[in-house]
Order: structure tokens, then sequence, then C-alpha cells
């Protein structure tokens, strides 16, 4: 273990990932900055010129990118971040990355070819993606419509995310890693809501729909069109079976299992979820 606990900066401090990990460190008495807009100095991804003042005296970052690294942009927002980080005495670079994202592996290689330790985290569908993301309405409403059929999903528990994180920030022994992060059983989204529904009591009906009918929906919703970009990439590159298998990122970083997606699904319950 680190006992010099020196800075430790958050990107993206509010966000799922984020905010999880930053309470982790605020509990273990890690001094943590949360990198966002609103923090001080603030830490905009659209302003390189907050970079530098945001970064200043922190010890290690920990990247996420708004809203994928898959996106349009990212690497070169990646490269220069690393390019400032290497400048004000950045030791250490934690990266969220994604599974099966062709462009997510370029930042990584951006990251690991950076000069400092670091530490790459491969991520793909999120179990809260079902409780606190674009999936809880229709949930609640009764009728979940998306562009997927019988491609499984090991979907990853966010808290699982967020333990590999934080050691990976705080321990010795995970500089040079990459860390494929997924859930202990594949479920396809069917079966992930049948699974919610028997758990919560709800009627919650599953229908498949076409990418074209869902993104046109998306659009009658007035999401941005870089939003239903990702969206559609996600749903026909991303859940095209490439990522059909498990991998024990989470057992190899903190020596436990991972997360069942029934145990997250009992965790939301008992916290309210869905109620």
């Amino acid at each position: 273990m680190n006992t010099t606990r020196e800075p430790i900066f958050v990107i993206g401090g509010n966000g799922k990932t984020g905010r999880r990990v930053v309470t982790r460190l605020t509990d273990l008495g890690w001094p943590v900055t949360i990198g966002s807009r609103s923090s001080s100095p603030a830490f905009d991804w659209h302003d390189a010129n907050t970079w530098t003042p945001a970064l200043k005296g922190m010890n290690a970052v920990y990247i996420t990118y708004q809203p994928d690294v898959a996106v349009p942009g990212a690497t070169d927002a990646i490269k220069k971040l690393t390019e400032v980080a290497v400048k004000a005495g950045v030791k250490k670079l934690v990266l969220l990355s994604g599974r099966g994202e062709a462009e997510a592996q370029e930042c990584e290689q951006i990251v690991i070819g950076s000069g400092l330790d670091w530490t790459v985290v491969r991520a793909s569908w999120f179990c809260q993606n079902f409780s606190e993301g674009s999936f809880y309405d229709p949930i609640m409403a009764g009728h979940v419509a998306l562009p997927v059929g019988d491609v499984k999903e090991p979907f990853i528990d966010i808290d699982d995310i967020a333990d590999v994180v934080t050691a990976a920030l705080t321990e010795e022994g995970h500089n040079g890693k990459i860390y494929e992060v997924t859930g202990p059983v594949m479920l396809t989204f069917r079966e992930a809501i049948a699974e919610i529904a028997k758990a919560t009591g709800r009627p919650i009906e599953f229908e498949q729909v076409s990418m074209e009918d869902y993104a046109a929906a998306l659009a009658e919703y007035q999401l941005p069109p870089d939003i239903i970009w990702l969206i559609t990439y996600l749903f026909t590159e991303v859940l095209d079976g490439r990522n059909q298998s498990i991998h024990n990122g989470v057992e190899e970083a903190l020596g436990r299992k991972a997360t069942s997606f029934s145990a997250y699904v009992k965790k939301a319950v008992e916290a309210g979820a869905w109620a």
C-alpha cells in the first residue's frame, strides 16, 4: 500500500464510476479532487486550457472520457491530456476503457506509451444501466424496447469497477496491467429484464425493435446526435457478439469473484431502486 497518500484527480468525479471512486478514496483518507466543469479549478474536456491548472500537484489521475472513449475526437483528447499530465508531474494514469472498442484501445495505447505508470480497466455494459441509467424509465414503465436480440453480455457491477480503480490508484502491484472486467455470467438483455421483473414483482415486457426505429425514438426524445451515434455504435458493433466472453479482471485485481447480475439485482432491490 502506498502510504504517502498523494493527491488523486478523478475526471468525471460526479459520474457513475467516478463518484464511487471518490467515495472510496475519501473513506480511505486519500486527498482527492473531482475533475468537472463545476469544480475549482474547473476541468472541461472541451477546453484544454483548464487541464494544466486542474492537474497541478496531482500524483495520479483516473481518466473517464465523456461520453465514451470510442467517440470521434477521444483519441486526440486523451493524447493531449497525457502530454499535459506528464508536464504537470503526474506519476500514474488509470484509464476506464471499453471492451471490444477499437477506438478505445487506441486510447489505451496512448496511455501505455505515455511514459507514466498506468493501469487500464476495460468494461462494457454496466449492471447499473438498469437501475440508474437509460433503461430505468422503461423498466418503471413496464416496457423495455431495445435493438438487441440473443447476444449475451456479462454485465459488470459498477461497484466492482470502482473497487478495481481504487486499488489501482492506491496500491502497489497494478502498474502495467490491463484488467478486463466482466460479471461472472452472461445474459441476454431479455433475460436481464426478466430477472429484474421476477425480483421486483413488476410486470415488465421486453420488445426487440430495429436499430432504425430505436434511433428515431431517441431523436424524438431530442437526444443529441452524438449520443444517438454512440448508442447506435454500441448496439450494432459492440453488441455483435465480440464480447460474449467472461474475463477475470475483477478477481485478478482484487482477489475475489466479480458480482453476479443476480447479486446486483438483489442489492438494487434492497436499496429501493425500482420501488
